[in-house]
């Protein structure tokens, strides 16, 4: 049986000194047909151990359920990193932040009774240990200590940023450890002092979180731990986007010269990310540092391993340099083969959203404007309705928005307030007596980072209409996946003649070769979501820096492919487009 420790100077397998070089790669950011795949090319860079986070909420968004099928299947994706002959980090938070949805943690806590997150609090403890129990028997098993590929396991997630409740890190220990964790413990937290004081206990083994000047780093972390291995839990080689804002890029060299380094040190370390994946569907975070900026779809991440599977030009530098390190000769792997490019015209029908939800949404009345939790917290779109009195207009006021809301009176669009861009306000046109006022609203990802972490989502009220709280409300969750997934079987629906008018869903036959990657181009369409049968491929938005989504092969079947597209805004263009590989409107080197 194999055996892994943490010894005075270095990690020990076997009782031999052991460098990890380790690479994170998040199965739930990646299809479970392309797992293998993606595992082999990580193993081929030259790392000896894939990380993996656990998104808590990714396998319980309701309260009593664990699903481990499928795309959640963790004892699957943990043995074929096993059968690749790699080891594996697993970190199952319960927080995770990985700018995923509300850092793992799932929506149905927010509504429970006296519940304090990421606290030693009795409510959030009590979910945390349901979790566990469901979660911990699949990671037991794959232990190294039992013949499988894990060598430790992390107790929370850089939680020196939010707290420092060291009774709440103990009981994790004790409820980790009570569930059959035998392998060793650790935490990990940005290499700042305050951070690493607050994060880690005196019994725990501490490793650090940045992406450069990895020398000076790990003198900060020698402070914190004088003795035992020194290693870097995040390498950040790359970075995350917002909407709106640039794509990053880093030098490949630059990131290889500082590798070298760091690798000669003797240290260990986790590239975050090897290969990031896709935030498909609704699982993009958001983080908000008094200005809320959501996710983008792709979390490529200027990742060594592209969103694809591909590799890139920091893969090959980083490959030589571990291979240089390790004395070994390097795969040489062929650049990306051009994606099949398709035009489709137009749409083969299209349908108003306004025809869904007037045929098949139950409202249920409200006296005060209610939070996203009250109506559905697992419904991204939300629609709210109220009468007015507009036959001398009106100045709309919302408290705060969460966090983009489309506003229409008697259907007709009347403006757009989004959080984002810090607008509550709107000025509502001369109506009737009995105006019908409907808003949108968008959750656009939920915060993953810092103190906003579990907050409501949706209307956030009073709502006020000429300094008025406005009351009398009805309120309805979207079933939105449900309606496109209607799109792709209907034989009816609605002429398309020009443009793509919204809010309303479309779909488009694709003649595509099966099994082959795909990339939706979408910037020539406004903002909303896109499925490729009936996976849902994430969020688009003309404000970039996005301007493909990654279809990923295995859910291309060659005959009666259909993509269905909520657009919420409209478009002129009613085309849909396939290119030859990703593209960015914007990029910033960093």
């Amino acid at each position: 049986m194999t055996r892994f420790s943490i010894g005075a100077e270095s990690f020990e397998l076997d009782g031999q000194p052991h460098q990890i070089i380790s690479g994170a790669m998040h199965y739930f950011r990646i299809h479970p047909a392309q797992w293998a795949d993606r595992i082999a090319t990580a193993k081929e860079m030259g790392l000896n151990t894939i990380e993996t986070y656990v998104a808590w909420n990714f396998h319980s968004p309701v309260r009593g359920t664990f699903d481990l099928e499928g795309r959640r299947d963790l004892g699957r994706f943990l043995e074929l990193v096993r059968d690749a002959g790699l080891h594996a980090i697993v970190r199952p938070g319960p927080f995770i932040c990985a700018e995923w949805k509300n850092g793992g943690l799932p929506s149905w806590l927010l509504s429970t009774p006296d519940i304090e997150l990421r606290k030693s609090n009795g409510p959030f403890l009590e979910a945390v240990q349901e979790y566990f129990d469901a979660l911990l028997p699949i990671v037991a098993d794959m232990q190294i200590d039992n013949g499988g590929p894990v060598l430790m396991v992390q107790v929370e997630n850089e939680y020196g940023a939010y707290g420092d409740d060291k009774e709440y890190l103990r009981r994790l220990v004790t409820m980790i450890r009570g569930r059959g964790i035998t392998v060793s413990f650790f935490t990990c937290d940005q290499a700042n002092d305050t951070m690493l004081d607050r994060g880690g206990l005196p019994e725990l083994h501490k490793t650090a979180t940045f992406g450069s000047r990895s020398l000076q780093r790990f003198e900060i972390l020698r402070r914190h731990q004088p003795t035992g291995p020194l290693m870097c839990m995040e390498y950040w080689n790359g970075w995350f986007d917002a909407w709106g804002q640039d794509h990053h890029v880093t030098d490949p060299e630059a990131t290889a010269s500082d590798l070298s380094e760091l690798l000669s040190s003797g240290a260990s370390l986790n590239f975050y990310m090897v290969h990031g994946g896709t935030n498909f569907g609704f699982n993009n975070g958001a983080n908000d540092k008094g200005n809320y900026r959501p996710t983008i779809t792709s979390y490529d991440y200027d990742a060594p391993i592209a969103e694809d599977g591909s590799v890139t030009e920091k893969y090959m530098a980083i490959q030589r340099v571990i291979h240089a390190h390790l004395d070994k000769k390097p795969k040489v792997f062929a650049p990306r083969r051009e994606a099949p490019q398709i035009e489709i015209p137009r749409p083969v029908r299209g349908r108003s959203l306004w025809s869904f939800i007037d045929s098949e949404l139950d409202r249920v009345e409200f006296e005060q404007v209610p939070s996203h939790e009250e109506i559905d917290p697992l419904s991204e779109f939300t629609l709210y309705r109220t009468e007015v009195d507009l036959r001398e207009g009106g100045l709309l006021d919302l408290s705060e928005i969460r966090d983009r809301a489309q506003v229409f009176c008697d259907r007709k669009p009347i403006g757009v307030l989004d959080r984002s861009e810090g607008t509550r306000a709107l000025t509502l046109p001369v109506g009737g007596k009995n105006a019908v006022l409907e808003f949108l609203v968008e959750d656009q990802g939920r915060v993953n980072y810092g103190p906003r972490i579990g907050e409501l989502k949706g209307l956030i009220g009073p709502v006020r209409l000429n300094g008025r709280e406005r009351r009398g409300w009805t309120a309805s969750s979207l079933p939105i996946d449900n309606w496109a997934n209607s799109m792709l079987i209907a034989t009816d629906g609605e002429p398309v003649l020009n443009g793509l008018p919204g809010p309303a869903l479309y779909a488009w036959n694709i003649p595509a070769p099966a099994n082959t990657d795909l990339f939706l181009e979408t910037s020539n369409w406004s903002k909303g979501v896109a499925w490729f049968n009936d996976w849902n491929l994430g969020r688009y938005w003309s404000k970039g820096p996005q301007e493909t989504l990654y279809v990923p092969a295995p859910t291309v079947q060659g005959q009666n492919d259909v993509l269905v597209a909520l657009e919420l805004l409209g478009a002129a263009d009613p085309s849909c487009r396939f290119g030859a590989g990703p593209r960015w409107a914007t990029t910033t080197a960093s």
